[in-house]
């Protein structure tokens, strides 16, 4: 199915079972510890053995020797693995790094052997005996000092690092306000539950891996791409995942390593990264230094903006994109923003949740804050009136919704906004500065095309298939609501199969774009099924109403089970997205509200309330999507308080790679948060009318988090995390 003109009246839209909060399908099951993650496949495949990975001690130089002796005399061993006996590996599209790695080392942590033998402590037990001699090099770790090497990095995705419209240098330089100001945010850890972690199984030359990872077929195409094989002899397995956040949308060592340990074992290999592999040798959000500028007139115009962002990765990765929000979220006439990137010897960088918006609305959120304060404008009042309805730098591009200034004004009302003293410091509760903060929220609506293929059973049952990925996300229920929508059978009468490369390809989850654009195929797959039904039944399908496990049409009703009495119905198809989201902008939005309490004596922050207000077309479960985006504040508010990978500068690994160093939010950091979804649908994104909102949920927190500490304190932070040893010695007196 092409989708290339807005959607009109379609069966979505009785909304009977689609846009109800709707308790996760797959639920019971993750609760009660029956849902089959990867390492936990104990039935996917008999005699199963088990690898430890050894990560390189060093971030850049060679491997000068390794002496596997001990470890293959260890109890259990079955075999060794090193880049020498696997033989030449090809780097996959999606990877910066050799997976594995040897002679040369690009990163810490780097895999450079994978231990198998028939017990993970056996395997680990033996993994310590491995001896490596290294040749160590010089390397660049440190993003302050690299930025004189720093270089305009080629386009990603389609976007340019640079961007200009107007005169920006000449606009600011006479502005009546402006403001010039540095912000930097730190390296953060995806962080998530459940480990990477693969099971892999030769049949011949055809091999099957049971792994956690959100893009199947993306992933097959780098796992055979990496072992020479072809993309047909690879299987992937992925039915749920404990969290990804970004950092599974691309194979990792885990997966291709256990490969590599089964085929010469001759028997299925295990491998779960511990978790300091999982900081070090996998993906991280890169940190950034970022200078904004804004240039007002006296009445809160802006005038000019200009953003820039500094960011490092490995030779060959690529930028954290953090300007990218500043070109559509504000008017301004005069505009300039641009990305450098430096080549640095830190383990790969590369998307985490939002990448390019959460961390640059860390910076121009406060920005806008801080402008507001020289104007003497509501912060709220500024947002407002610096809203625009068209692509600043494309004015005759229109964005296709556009509510911003709506949710700032409705979030205002419900926050109770009106009764903040705009003077920062004011406010007290005993020993507690109590201050409140807004930012807002941004995200580009992403569409990618999604296959899917439906089946009426002789039982009436419609069973769904499609390698989409549930990664706590809520996959399994929005889809199996799309079904039934458009079918016109209860909810549990649908069943959804995900996360198997043997299904049609589907867009993925990844970017924000897997919910409405996996609904959306299986929309087109249910549409085809729709119109062989009613020809089956003899039923004219223009005029077909399915509902309540019936067909009618022409005034004759029938059952749904007559048209597959014979045997079962099957569809298959793709919804193909056109130009539509060229012609117009596609974007979320939304207005963060917070407000937090400082302690006078310690410096210590407590968050008190959150309010979300979002804009994000139809929603197609409000129940999954609110969890989403409460999921989303928390991480913000780690952004904003705790999260940061602390790098050795002088060996280059980050130093607090597990939990117990890696500070994530828990229960107690976090209050009662409340979220607020505007009623709209957006035509222009898909027959379902929907857009993404489970990034949109983390962009702009952070900056709501540090404007209110600031409304607390008087006092501007403008490196993230904010934490209290920054406050500390700048609070006001005690009384």
């Amino acid at each position: 199915m092409k989708f290339d003109t807005p959607a009109t009246e379609n069966p979505i839209d009785q909304l009977r079972v689609v846009g109800k909060p709707t308790d996760r399908i797959e639920g019971t099951l993750k609760t009660s510890g029956t849902a089959p993650y990867a390492y936990e496949r104990h039935d996917a495949a008999a005699n199963q053995a088990y690898g430890f990975i050894v990560g390189a001690a060093i971030a850049k130089g060679r491997i000068a020797s390794m002496d596997l002796a001990a470890a293959q005399a260890a109890p259990g061993v079955l075999t060794i693995v090193t880049a020498t006996s696997a033989g030449p590996l090809v780097k996959g599209d999606f990877n910066t790094a050799l997976l594995l790695g040897g002679p040369e080392i690009q990163h810490y942590h780097q895999a450079v052997a994978l231990v198998v033998a028939e017990s993970f402590e056996q395997a680990r037990a033996a993994a310590s005996l491995v001896r490596v001699e290294y040749e160590r090099a010089k390397g660049q770790f440190d993003l302050a000092k690299s930025l004189d090497g720093a270089v305009k990095p080629p386009p990603s995705f389609g976007t340019e690092a640079d961007s200009r419209f107007g005169d920006f240098d000449a606009a600011f330089a006479s502005a009546p306000v402006t403001l010039d100001a540095r912000y930097t945010t730190p390296d953060h850890s995806h962080a998530m539950m459940e480990p990477h972690a693969s099971i892999a199984s030769w049949d011949g030359d055809r091999l099957t891996l049971w792994t956690s990872n959100q893009m199947i077929d993306w992933s097959v195409g780098d796992v055979a791409k990496t072992l020479g094989i072809p993309k047909a002899n690879v299987r992937l397995v992925s039915p749920y995942i404990g969290g990804g956040f970004g950092g599974k949308l691309f194979v990792r060592a885990d997966a291709v390593l256990a490969a590599l340990g089964a085929k010469v074992a001759g028997r299925p290999v295990k491998v779960a990264l511990q978790r300091p592999l999982i900081i070090n040798n996998t993906t991280h959000r890169p940190a950034t230094i970022q200078r904004v500028r804004l240039g007002a007139t006296t009445d809160g115009k802006l005038t000019a903006i200009g953003h820039e962002s500094w960011s490092g990765d490995l030779k060959g990765g690529g930028p954290e994109t953090a300007v990218g929000q500043t070109r559509l979220l504000y008017a301004a006439p005069h505009r300039m923003t641009a990305m450098r990137l430096s080549v640095l010897d830190l383990p790969e960088g590369n998307a985490m949740r939002a990448p390019g918006e959460a961390p640059g609305l860390m910076a121009l959120e406060i920005a806008i804050d801080e402008m507001a304060e020289k104007l003497g404008i509501d912060p709220v009042t500024l947002r407002v009136l610096n809203d625009t309805q068209v692509d600043p730098e494309k004015p005759e591009r229109p964005f296709s919704q556009r509510r911003l200034n709506e949710c700032l004004t409705l979030g205002a009302e419900k926050f109770g906004w009106k009764q903040r003293n705009p003077k920062p410091g004011q406010t007290r509760d005993g020993r507690w500065l109590v201050g409140t903060g807004v930012a807002a929220a941004f995200r580009n609506n992403i569409n990618g095309n999604s296959a899917a293929r439906v089946r009426l059973e002789r039982s009436g049952r419609i069973v769904v298939e499609t390698d989409m990925t549930d990664i706590g996300t809520g996959s399994y229920t929005i889809i199996a609501q799309t079904a039934a929508e458009m079918m016109g059978v209860p909810l549990d009468q649908v069943e959804v199969r995900l996360g198997d490369s043997r299904f049609p390809v589907s867009a993925g989850s990844g970017g924000q774009w897997g919910a409405n654009s996996s609904t959306a195929g299986v929309y087109a797959a249910c549409v085809k099924l729709r119109t062989a039904i009613a020809e089956k039944l003899g039923l004219d399908p223009a005029d077909a109403v399915f509902d309540k496990s019936e067909v009618r049409a022409g005034g004759k009703s029938v059952a749904l089970t007559k048209a597959s009495a014979d045997g079962d119905l099957v569809a298959e198809d793709i919804i193909e997205f056109g130009d539509l989201g060229e012609k117009e902008q596609q974007s979320t939005f939304g207005a963060h509200f917070v407000e937090a309490a400082v302690d006078s004596y310690t410096g210590e922050i407590r968050i008190r309330r959150m309010l979300a207000v979002c804009a994000a077309g139809r929603i197609l479960n409000p129940k999954a999507a609110r969890s989403q985006v409460i999921g989303a504040m928390t991480m913000g508010a780690g952004a904003a308080l705790m999260e940061e990978l602390a790098v050795d500068k002088r060996f280059g690994f980050f130093v607090n790679h597990d939990l117990a160093g890696y500070e994530v939010p828990v229960h107690a950091d976090i209050p009662h948060q409340e979220v607020i979804f505007l009623d709209e649908v957006d035509p222009t994104t898909s027959p379902m009318k929907a857009k993404g909102v489970g990034e949109l949920g983390i962009c702009g927190v952070a900056a709501a988090i540090a404007n209110a500490v600031y409304h607390a304190t008087g006092i501007r932070v403008r490196d993230y995390p904010v934490t209290l040893d920054k406050l500390i010695d700048k609070l006001p007196d005690i009384a």
